[in-house]
């Protein structure tokens, strides 16, 4: 007997099949924004991914778009298809809380520029994606909305700090969501969650809120079910912007429909640890099979022994300067104020000297030039996105690494800070699951400056990995989702004030303030 196979539903389509049927006139966007707050209304009770919503304004922006069609006007990119914001993105009009107690009621009057773009090229914001407070973990959690739990099982953690990001988009509630990345908060949750996260080059998509815009370690970058939907968000969003130094001329739509490489003639190193992480042996053994099973899709696949120098205390120190910058002013008005990962953030900045700051630019120059010489003999560099399997929500981060204590709770980042040091632009790639049934995610590192490389060559691995149950994404169960215990709001200390109401109309939604 043949298997059945179910219809599906029009919130699983991507978001390049979305955006085609909405011009082709197959859908409305104001059915495809029906479909996806029914789901969030469904769906996010389960795992706290979405939290203020915008319905009522959306639904407006939705009939607009539709008579936009119907009149055959000119359509951006993102035309109808709603948008989930990282709630670190002030947003205009939408209740805006970095997930701090400090901004439980701001509601910003103005779009940051990354917000204006993905508007302008059409998208509709739906509503804000739950982050860990002032985005400092890896854990997507905090005292205004709780915490998010992951697709596959609620009861274990999404990864951070666009875990909200990532678990909207593998539960289908909506087709494109922002993320951004330090030392792996787009990549990780991305792996965790089975979806697509791209940290891209430094400057190709601009940065503004940034106070340091000299420092090549945050960026802004895509999030998608695929990497086709990454590369449409990508190209709505790049290109130069004088709020953002490291900024530069390109064509944004020269990412829009990479060609996918071929592999056959692709050179690959491939490496557990980069010769400085930590690593469960779980994951290990795991990453050691997907190689096994994809090494002949390339010309050369090898491993490659790593001494970049000391990463973990350059990220540190790096890391540090951009928390003193972007906390200073609250922290001397009231510590307090602070939880207590971005309060240690900031006190091991302000105890270091100019000395260290120093060394630390200096070291991190030594460590991409280190890097460098990697590419002079391989194309890609692939490597474990994450150490560990996802663990319970309700710890704040992975204390102990085959055996060995963290020395504090970011250390367990070090596979994605690493290459965050080096600039190269990477992505994590859905690859499978881990033995314990949790998503599992290859990431895949460029040359310097080859965002495009990057970006062809996982488009090809896609493709490859979708004919192969092995390697191919996996799919949260929705049918089996359950409410957690404890519940993922039971950590709500600060929550948003009960009389909110978004500017000239109310939220709506499961998570809705009104």
């Amino acid at each position: 007997m043949s298997e059945v196979v179910r219809p599906v539903a029009l919130v699983e389509h991507s978001a390049v099949a979305l955006r085609q049927m909405i011009a082709t006139r197959e859908i409305s966007p104001v059915e495809l924004l029906a479909a996806c707050i029914e789901r969030i209304e469904t769906v996010n009770p389960f795992v706290n991914a979405v939290t203020a919503t915008c319905f009522e304004r959306a639904r407006d922006e939705a009939r607009a778009a539709e008579r936009a069609v119907l009149r055959g006007e000119p359509l951006g990119l993102l035309h109808g298809l709603p948008l989930g914001v990282k709630d670190l993105e002030p947003t205009a009009g939408l209740l805006t809380t970095f997930g701090s107690p400090a901004f439980r009621g701001h509601v910003p009057t103005q779009d940051i520029e990354l917000v204006a773009r993905l508007r302008r090229a059409g998208a509709i914001v739906a509503g804000k994606t739950n982050v860990p407070e002032m985005g400092a973990g890896a854990n997507s959690r905090n005292p205004v909305w709780g915490a998010t739990g992951n697709p596959f099982d609620p009861d274990l953690n999404a990864g951070g700090s666009s875990g909200g990001s990532a678990a909207a988009l593998a539960c289908d509630m909506l087709p494109v969501c922002t993320g951004s990345d330090t030392g792996g908060s787009l990549r990780i949750p991305a792996s965790k969650c089975g979806v697509v996260g791209f940290r891209p080059s430094p400057g190709v998509v601009p940065s503004v809120r940034k106070l340091l815009g000299w420092t090549p370690i945050s960026v802004v970058g895509p999030m998608g079910r695929s990497v086709g939907d990454a590369c449409l968000q990508l190209a709505a969003s790049a290109g130069m912007h004088a709020g953002d130094p490291l900024s530069y001329p390109l064509d944004p739509l020269a990412f829009l429909q990479p060609q996918a490489a071929e592999l056959g003639r692709l050179r690959v190193a491939w490496t557990t640890d980069f010769g400085a992480c930590d690593v469960d042996p779980e994951i290990r053994a795991t990453f050691a099979h997907r190689i096994a099973a994809m090494r002949h899709l390339f010309a050369r696949c090898d491993e490659v022994r790593f001494e970049l120098g000391e990463v973990h205390r350059c990220f540190d120190v790096l890391r540090a300067e951009a928390f003193v910058a972007g906390m200073r002013e609250a922290y001397e008005k009231d510590p307090a104020s602070l939880g207590e990962n971005p309060r240690a953030n900031y006190e091991m900045g302000a105890g270091m000297s100019l000395l260290d700051s120093a060394w630390a630019q200096a070291e991190q120059t030594r460590i991409l030039q280190r890097f460098q010489a990697t590419f002079a003999d391989y194309d890609l560099v692939l490597a474990p996105t994450t150490p560990v399997s996802p663990f319970p929500w309700t710890q704040s981060h992975a204390q102990v690494i085959d055996g060995k204590a963290q020395s504090n709770y970011y250390r367990w980042l070090a596979l994605t800070y690493v290459t965050t040091l080096t600039t190269h632009p990477a992505l994590t790639l859905p690859c499978g699951t881990d033995p314990r049934g949790m998503p599992f995610g290859l990431q895949v590192v460029g040359p310097f400056r080859g965002d495009l490389q990057v970006l062809s060559a996982a488009l090809a691995l896609e493709q490859a990995f979708a004919a192969d149950p092995v390697l191919r994404r996996p799919r949260p169960d929705l049918t089996a989702l359950r409410m957690t215990e404890p519940a993922l709001d039971s950590i709500v200390t600060a929550p948003p004030p009960a009389n909110w109401r978004e500017p000239g109309f109310a939220g709506g939604g499961a998570t809705s303030v009104v």
